[in-house]
């Protein structure tokens, strides 16, 4: 179960490379990007909580990095773009903006979810009822 975890949690950050590169990477780079990504969960994770919880972090940075590398490509191009472009880029500062809160948000509950112990989270509470103060005093009359 864990290696499907690896292989899903690999292929994610792996498109959400692609996605940020816009096909203008070789795919060697993207092959290589995503074995370094494969070996790093490997080895880095020991459960299936780790596996998403790195996952979702990476794909927050490239969230992240998105519209950063939209603006250098589209700067590349003109001294000042025009208002189509600039329209684009706002639109992809803010859902990249929105979406790398999300993720890394996401990751951070993950990472704390990993790091409580086993037994704490298989412990069950027994469910406790109030006894009224005026129940007990009949009880202790009779």
């Amino acid at each position: 179960m864990r290696f499907l975890n690896l292989s899903l949690g690999t292929l994610v950050v792996a498109i959400g490379f692609w996605l940020i590169w816009g096909g203008s990477v070789s795919p060697v780079v993207v092959v290589g990007w995503t074995l370094s990504v494969g070996l790093f969960l490997w080895f880095m994770t020991k459960s299936i909580t780790e596996v998403w919880a790195w996952t979702t972090l990476l794909l927050g940075l490239e969230s992240f990095a998105w519209p950063l590398m939209l603006m250098i490509q589209l700067k590349g191009q003109a001294e000042s773009p025009p208002e189509s472009e600039m329209g684009t880029i706002l639109s992809a500062v803010v859902l990249g903006l929105f979406s790398s809160v999300f993720w890394i948000s996401f990751a951070y509950g993950l990472f704390q979810r990993a790091r409580k112990p086993d037994s704490a989270l298989s412990v069950e509470r027994a469910p406790t009822v109030p006894i009224s103060g005026a129940h007990k005093k009949k009880k202790g009359l009779m």
